[in-house]
């Protein structure tokens, strides 16, 4: 939600303000975020582990909202006792020699690099990496950077800016879709939805491109010294006045229909599908898989469009959302309302997810109290639900 909210107020700055003014803002931003978490209190696990009692008691009021202290003495004692066992547990090792204990840490090491190469991460991992694949070469990636040039180059009826704002609010109207249906329908569903979706607006703008002979951008027609660049526009624009509005229809609808889904749907699964010795290495792994699959789906984009054309490209789009339909339809388990213990035993072949979506309990906890180590809690794979 928020990196849609990030990408709306670049449209709507774009829209109204100079290029420059745009970057003094986007200059701002990360300044007033590194003095606000000045004032944003160290983890009170953290501080417990340094001794910094009273320190992590204000921490804990803190985070419950400015509470006071005397308030959180339950969950502070809890987080000590945790603290406690954990250290009785590290002290009951039997690896008490220094050269041991650095030999039990390389070994560690060793262990988990060897289990980034087993089934349990390689399946989940290649899961994650096409749903980034299938969000990035969707084509709603490149219609965010070049909607501008898009919208000019097909003869939208409305201002090209304007076009620009709206896809930018279905984006958002699309996430909050996602969040308020995905519970019901499940991950399969809504994502099927997307991806058949978006991929059939794009066919037909490509066919639309294709019949009134726009075959590459005004930039580059533009810009082009050899001549070989052309749009020839057989038709001339009142033979097909009435139907200018094709385009920006179904180019919204895409965006719109992107974010129900497919953009959203890696993000989810990689808070899901790892066990948990390897989820940290692995989500960073998965999110930077992601950025570099959305930075090459940009960067090629332009010569994607001199070599096979706009038409061609918006084909190729709409045949990857299409054909990644099926595939998503034979790999991707339903884990909406899953614990984490069954998908990780899922990804390891022990068991099978099934394509239904289990409804969640009506449960809720006190809150009063730190219920992270609570048996009941552990027992539903709290974690899975974060």
């Amino acid at each position: 939600m928020a990196v849609t909210l990030g990408i709306l107020s670049q449209f709507l700055f774009g829209t109204f303000l100079p290029w420059r003014r745009v970057v003094l803002i986007n200059c701002a931003v990360p300044i007033i975020s590194f003095i606000s978490l000045i004032f944003v209190p160290e983890s009170p696990v953290w501080l417990i582990s340094k001794k910094r009692y009273d320190e992590a008691r204000k921490s804990i009021a803190w985070l419950r909202g400015w509470v006071p202290i005397e308030s959180v003495d339950v969950e502070f004692q809890e987080l000590c006792n945790h603290r406690r066992q954990e250290e009785t547990r590290q002290s009951e090792s039997p690896a008490t020699d220094k050269n041991e204990i650095v030999s039990t840490k390389n070994t560690n090491k060793f262990r988990s690099i060897k289990l980034l190469t087993t089934k349990q991460f390689l399946w989940p991992y290649f899961v994650v990496c096409l749903a980034f694949f299938l969000g990035h070469f969707n084509g709603n990636t490149t219609l965010q950077i070049y909607a501008i040039k898009i919208f000019s180059t097909l003869k939208t009826p409305i201002d090209k800016y304007y076009a620009t704002v709206l896809m930018g609010v279905v984006q958002l109207l699309g996430c909050i879709v996602c969040v308020t249906f995905v519970n019901i329908l499940g991950k399969r569903i809504i994502n099927f939805i997307s991806l058949l979706g978006s991929g059939i607006c794009f066919l037909i703008v490509a066919s639309y491109a294709y019949i009134i002979d726009v075959k590459y951008l005004d930039e580059m027609v533009k810009t082009n010294d050899m001549g070989n660049i052309t749009n020839e526009n057989i038709l001339n624009e009142a033979s097909y006045e009435g139907f200018r509005w094709i385009p920006v229809t179904f180019l919204v609808a895409s965006a719109f229909l992107t974010y129900v889904g497919i953009k959203i749907l890696p993000w989810i699964l990689t808070g899901e599908v790892y066990f948990s010795e390897v989820r940290a290495t692995a989500s960073g792994l998965s999110g930077g898989t992601g950025y570099i699959l959305g930075f090459i789906s940009n960067k090629i984009f332009l010569n994607l469009v001199s070599w096979f054309t706009l038409p061609g490209v918006f084909w190729f789009y709409g045949a990857v959302s299409i054909i990644g339909t099926f595939l998503l339809y034979f790999i991707l388990p339903e884990t909406e309302g899953k614990s984490l213990f069954e998908i990780t035993e899922h990804f390891a072949g022990r068991s099978k997810l099934g394509t239904s979506v289990r409804r969640k309990n009506g449960k809720r906890l006190s809150g009063k109290n730190n219920n992270a180590f609570e048996p009941d809690v552990r027992n539903v794979h709290l974690e899975s639900r974060l």
